[in-house]
């Protein structure tokens, strides 16, 4: 099962648990996101279908930010004319959660919940679990070898 979507000017094939960077779009409510410009949705059967109304693809934003830097650089050649820009398009990544479409849904499997490490309280007890580690005394330095003397230049041939 997948839908064709529409945002920010640029179409998107998804399917539940897909992750997909679109165009920056609001926050949302409770960070969830609907998708209403469905282009086309596939059925159970394997054929695509044009949906009227009624579906929606919804997701949650995972994170946002700007994509890498895009050097845009202009130059006329003989003419003494250079100009640069730097451009940094802004994204959101969605995590497609359900499709809904013709009274059926369609929803991706949770994502298993990261637990966290339970910390120490007693940072006296956490300093004397961890091992000590010994500093190691600095490497001597090897007594530097004698050049030997630089070569005496060669006497000058007579004519």
């Amino acid at each position: 099962m997948y839908a064709v979507i529409r945002a920010g000017g640029k179409q998107y094939r998804v399917a539940p648990g897909d992750v997909v960077r679109v165009e920056s779009q609001g926050t949302g409510k409770d960070g969830t996101i609907e998708f209403s410009d469905v282009l086309a949705v596939s059925a159970a059967d394997g054929e695509i279908v044009r949906p009227q109304s009624g579906a929606s693809v919804t997701g949650e934003i995972l994170e946002q930010g700007r994509a890498d830097k895009i050097l845009v650089f202009h130059y006329k050649r003989k003419k003494q004319y250079k100009k640069i820009a730097g451009h940094r398009q802004p994204f959101t990544a969605v995590r497609i959660t359900e499709i809904a479409f013709d009274g059926q849904k369609f929803t991706a499997p949770a994502l298993p919940k990261k637990e966290a490490k339970p910390k120490k309280e007693n940072p006296v007890e956490a300093a004397a679990e961890t091992p000590v580690l010994k500093a190691k005394a600095p490497a001597k330095k090897k007594a530097a070898a004698k050049k030997p003397a630089a070569k005496k230049a060669a006497p000058k041939k007579k004519k």
